[in-house]
């Protein structure tokens, strides 16, 4: 349960960033975007995997690019169902879909699934993990 409240943060916060940076995307009220990302949460756990399976061909045959195709479409589909959730246009779409890829991905590789901050410390000796509460 603590993993889902975690992935669903970042979800929330790599959102947020969208709407501040691509133009397009816009959450009217504080209510329409928890909203919006629960939505989105929601479709990104049971309906991406199966877009990704039925269009594996197509997957492969762009080099993974049809994966931002997909994702725009589910985030263009959240901002059909959720009143105070726009997405205008398809290049707000595409824009908004890599953007929270890539803060999505990024705040991933920071937080464990325990909730920790991991900091990778260099030193001569071999690499360790801290954990930040």
């Amino acid at each position: 349960m603590r993993g889902f409240l975690i992935r669903y943060a970042v979800t929330g916060v790599a959102v947020l960033v969208a709407s501040q940076i691509i133009p397009g995307i816009t959450i009217h009220s504080l209510a329409a975007g928890i909203v919006a990302v629960l939505v989105l949460a929601f479709l990104n756990a049971l309906l991406r995997p199966i877009l990704y399976f039925l269009s594996a061909p197509f997957i492969v045959l762009t080099f993974g690019l049809f994966m931002v195709l997909i994702n725009a479409f589910l985030l263009a589909l959240v901002a059909v169902l959720v009143k105070g959730f726009e997405v205008q246009g398809f290049w707000s779409a595409i824009g908004g879909a890599i953007l929270i890829s890539v803060v999505s991905g990024l705040l991933n590789l920071w937080i464990s699934e325990r909730g920790h901050i991991e900091v990778v410390v260099s030193s001569p000796r071999p690499r360790k993990i801290r954990h930040i509460n």
